[in-house]
């Protein structure tokens, strides 16, 4: 499944309104960290099956090139199952980060309190369909 043209908030029972990086656990990068080091470092660089890859080889410990060079190995088994798209990660539910992906389905981060975040809740953007991110609860 692709994305284009959508934004995705704040979930409605985020603890946090505004941004924070996420932190490691146990001494090392959780999948929001690098998924969030992923996305600051190359905003509209990656689609969401090209991020949960990136994401899966880093968690792995895997080099570049040892990713690049097991690349076609991985992908099919890694894809194998379904991924939960943007609205259910950790980074618009409890790190404050709006998910915009572009016309082509490439996805960048934008902090809570930026006016880039203002502007794609407020409908600035033609053509954006925004929504929230899921909520943590049930309840609310």
């Amino acid at each position: 499944m692709e994305i284009k043209n959508c934004f995705v908030r704040l979930s409605s029972d985020s603890p946090v309104t505004r941004s924070v990086v996420p932190g490691l656990y146990a001494g090392k990068p959780t999948v929001q960290l690098i998924q969030y080091e992923l996305l600051t470092k190359s905003p509209y660089r990656f689609t969401l099956e090209e991020l949960i890859f990136q994401t899966h080889v880093r968690k792995a410990g895997l080099s570049v090139a040892e990713a690049k060079a097991r690349r076609e190995k991985i992908w099919p088994v890694l894809f194998a199952r379904p991924h939960a798209c943007m609205r259910a990660s950790a980074l618009p539910k409890k790190y404050g980060w709006g998910v915009h992906y572009d016309a082509k389905g490439r996805i960048a981060l934008h902090a809570a309190e930026s006016p880039e975040y203002r502007a794609f809740v407020a409908g600035r953007h033609d053509g954006v369909k925004v929504e929230y991110a899921m909520r943590s609860s049930r309840k609310a």
